[in-house]
């Protein structure tokens, strides 16, 4: 590989691309002009492109060898067609949704139109040789705090997990089509110094008591970024990994750890019934689901090393004022 394609330059990306510019020839697909001066410094080519707009995309065909496709799904709800019944969940023709409570189909999946208008333009000229798509933990919906493969069946229950399955079936059929190297990482909660719960720390906002939280899963983005890398190079075709972390954490004892570190008062607990009623639903969405993700496909096959195994390792390594 001699050139990368980014797609979706977000905190992540940034992250990435130090790593990156030493090895290969960067190009970054950018949407607001204003950010193209800070890539440029960094050693990247930006490329004027919305995944909105199909016609936009048209000079990233066939311009890189490698793609790191890390743009989040499409805000529009469009159904995409039923997908097939079947046991195979490593199969993405043999994922059939639940009936989406908040006015979706029963049966029908929501469409991803940013994945579908890169692939196309990917698909003109000649086509990467290999993919690497962040996907979310969220595709599995809740698992009652079970432990959770890349095997386990999807029951992907928001809107915007639903357009991440979307992706994912899109990108294997995709690739399989073009014989193109596709990688899919399923990625939980990012945290980072500067991506800390502190805010709702602060707010007050309540979390869910001990015996009824859900178990949460996370990564570090610095981690999250060489995992993205690792998957890159050592992953296998239309191949699924968890980029995860070693916590096995509930989600109200990550905002105590954070709470601690920086001296802040633990959050009022209330009862789940209780969140169901005075908690937005934005945060639900999350508290709602409990799984703990196994990580050993990525650590055996990609062969990553986690600077942050856990995030008491990180704010651990944190001077607090």
């Amino acid at each position: 590989m001699n050139s990368i394609l980014i797609a979706g330059c977000g905190d992540v990306a940034l992250r990435a691309i130090p790593l990156l510019t030493s090895r290969y020839r960067v190009f970054a697909l950018v949407r607001n002009p204003a950010r193209c001066a800070r890539l440029r410094a960094m050693g990247v080519m930006p490329i004027l492109g919305d995944l909105d707009d199909r016609a936009s995309l048209s000079r990233i065909a066939g311009l890189a060898d490698a793609v790191l496709h890390f743009a989040p799904p499409s805000a529009e709800n469009p159904p995409s067609p039923p997908l097939l019944k079947g046991g195979d969940c490593t199969n993405p023709l043999a994922l059939r949704f639940p009936p989406f409570a908040k006015g979706g189909q029963g049966g029908f999946a929501f469409a991803d139109t940013h994945t579908r208008n890169l692939l196309s333009i990917l698909s003109q000229g000649k086509a990467p040789k290999r993919l690497v798509y962040i996907s979310t933990s969220g595709v599995y919906g809740d698992c009652g705090g079970a432990w959770v493969s890349e095997t386990h069946p999807l029951n992907a229950q928001t809107a915007r997990a639903q357009r991440r399955v979307d992706a994912e079936r899109q990108i294997r059929d995709w690739a399989k089509r073009n014989r193109v190297n596709a990688v899919i990482l399923r990625v939980p909660g990012i945290y980072a110094a500067d991506r800390l719960p502190l805010d709702r720390l602060r707010a007050g906002t309540p979390a869910i008591v001990q015996e009824e939280d859900s178990y949460t899963n996370l990564i570090h983005a610095d981690d999250l970024a060489r995992i993205g890398i690792a998957a890159l190079q050592r992953g296998k075709s239309c191949r699924v990994y968890h980029a995860s972390d070693d916590s096995q954490l509930k989600m109200g004892e990550y905002f105590d750890l954070v709470a601690d570190a920086y001296r802040l008062p633990h959050m009022p607990r209330i009862s789940r019934a209780e969140a169901q009623r005075v908690l937005p639903e934005t945060l639900l969405s999350f508290m709602n689901e409990s799984r703990r993700l196994a990580n050993r496909r990525m650590k055996r096959e990609l062969k990553a090393k986690l600077d942050y195994p856990s995030v008491a390792d990180m704010l651990a390594a944190i001077e607090y004022s």
